[in-house]
């Protein structure tokens, strides 16, 4: 497969990898200039003269003048913005805003500004070029591509055009690529995701695909539905298909069924996206690691693990981050993000250059599926649900169930009653209700019947004290997690299960 496209994305990829490799040296240096940047310009915003931003200096000063803070403590500052007032975080008014899933304050807004959208374009684009590269394969840039999104429609919000980031990313495809990109843009407004994957796997058969990305779960339910429609394996539809971009949950744990869906392995890209940023992409073959974006109008600073929750922990910059050790990602950005905790925890595989994993999540969470669930929504859930049909609960914990044979995946939730609900399966639909409530990506993932509705698993009387102290942990401040986002717990629990 060898076309104009694929000769042109030579020079270019050399061109922008080399520039990468540069970048990647002066790393420490180009944060602190990025951090002089920020100041500057958030000077003259209503945050940075909240917080004296022109009495700061240097790092250490900032320090001083700029908590950290999740959504929760930025979250009056979006509501002015959402209002229309303009030079809140940054200058001007953002070009969109970034819908996503909160904590306690429910759906979050995340600003994305005239000078931050070429940070989410261009990680995805330098991830692609860097491989090219690396690896010498530029013949995949002449096929058709195919990346599995969330609708590019929009809503205004506060009159701030307002969407999914996959959406908005959608509407910034260059014009080369646009004619290479499936499906069609009906296809990916439609909201209902089987009528939508049914429609994709019309648009896309007898079609030359050369690469896929998407969220692993979503690529595997599109490969599943060719290999059904077909009753082939997906090498011999594509016999092209050279590259799989994935990001946003582990790939491990769909790596090995994607290949064998496949018929062949072929290789993958990762990519570390955000709705706050793009953070950090793959560019080497082999070792784990992905290089972070240190050149692309973020200032990153790092929290031991072990101090997230204290009341004044170590902020640490790019310069003063040793290897192996956890840390909690904090960002500063032109979006006009301000000591903002994401959530991920993030640990150095490589300092020359600056690469990094993703090793969890600063609290217990369920993301198998991309769907970013937390302690607070399953437990605010769990309690509406068991007022409102008069159940009560002594404990439960939550794992997903990632199915390997025919049917959907779902959450499998381990519940010991206190008293059990009259019709379980009532309180596990009223349950499911809940959770969709609280959680707007659990939502999209059972309203496109990506995911099964939540199932139940009752537990006998004292289950938990007693898998607790067959492990040990009885008592102190021992306690089982809410969340996980394996199966570990839940098969130790197997044993504890209602007859």
């Amino acid at each position: 497969m060898f076309n104009f496209k694929s000769l042109l994305a030579k020079p270019f990829a050399k061109m922008v990898y080399y520039r990468l490799q540069k970048e990647a040296k002066t790393a420490v240096k180009d944060q602190q200039s990025i951090l002089n940047q920020l100041v500057k310009t958030g000077s003259g915003t209503i945050f940075g003269k909240d917080h004296g931003f022109n009495n700061i200096s240097d790092y250490e000063s900032f320090k001083q003048a700029v908590p950290i803070r999740d959504y929760e403590g930025l979250k009056s500052y979006i509501e002015l913005v959402k209002k229309g007032t303009p030079n809140v975080l940054w200058k001007g008014l953002p070009i969109y805003f970034a819908k996503t899933s909160g904590t306690t304050s429910g759906v979050k807004y995340i600003p994305i500004t005239k000078d931050s959208i070429s940070n989410h374009i261009n990680g995805a684009r330098n991830a692609i070029l860097t491989y090219m590269a690396t690896t010498g394969n530029t013949a995949f840039a002449g096929g058709r591509m195919i990346f599995l999104s969330g609708s590019p429609e929009l809503e205004r919000v506060g009159g701030i055009a307002t969407g999914r980031l996959s959406g908005i990313v959608n509407h910034h495809i260059p014009a080369y690529l646009r004619r290479n990109q499936l499906p069609s843009f009906e296809t990916n407004c439609i909201e209902e995701w089987e009528e939508k994957l049914e429609k994709i796997v019309e648009e896309t058969l007898g079609k030359d695909m050369s690469l896929i990305g998407g969220i692993p779960p979503w690529m595997q339910m599109y490969f599943d539905s060719l290999v059904a429609k077909t009753g082939k394996p997906v090498k011999d539809l594509f016999p092209n298909l050279q590259v799989l971009v994935q990001g946003g949950v582990n790939f491990e744990p769909y790596k090995t069924k994607l290949f064998e869906t496949i018929g062949k392995e072929i290789d993958t890209i990762e990519l570390f996206p955000a709705s706050e940023g793009f953070f950090a992409f793959q560019d080497q073959r082999g070792d784990s690691g992905l290089l972070l974006n240190t050149n692309s109008g973020i200032f990153y600073e790092f929290i031991p693990l072990a101090e997230v929750h204290n009341e004044n922990p170590t902020r640490l910059s790019l310069g003063d981050v040793k290897l192996g050790e956890n840390y909690a990602l904090i960002i500063n950005s032109n979006a006009g993000l301000w000591g903002y905790s994401i959530g991920d925890t993030v640990k150095f595989v490589s300092i020359e250059p600056y690469r990094v994993i993703v090793s969890g999540r600063v609290k217990h969470f369920i993301s198998a599926f991309g769907e970013h669930v937390i302690g607070e929504e399953v437990e605010q859930a769990l309690l509406k649900a068991a007022s409102e049909l008069n159940t009560s609960v002594v404990e439960f914990t939550v794992a997903p169930f990632i199915q390997q044979g025919a049917g959907k995946s779902y959450h499998e939730w381990f519940i010991e009653f206190e008293r059990a609900p009259d019709d379980l399966d009532a309180f596990s639909k009223k349950l499911n209700e809940y959770m969709c409530e609280k959680n707007v990506y659990y939502q999209d993932l059972i309203v496109g019947n990506i995911l099964e509705p939540l199932r139940i698993t009752p537990l006998e009387k004292n289950a938990f004290i007693d898998f607790m102290r067959a492990k040990g942990k009885l008592g102190g401040q021992n306690k089982v997690p809410r969340l996980s986002n394996d199966r570990n717990i839940a098969n130790d629990l197997s044993d504890y299960i209602k007859k």
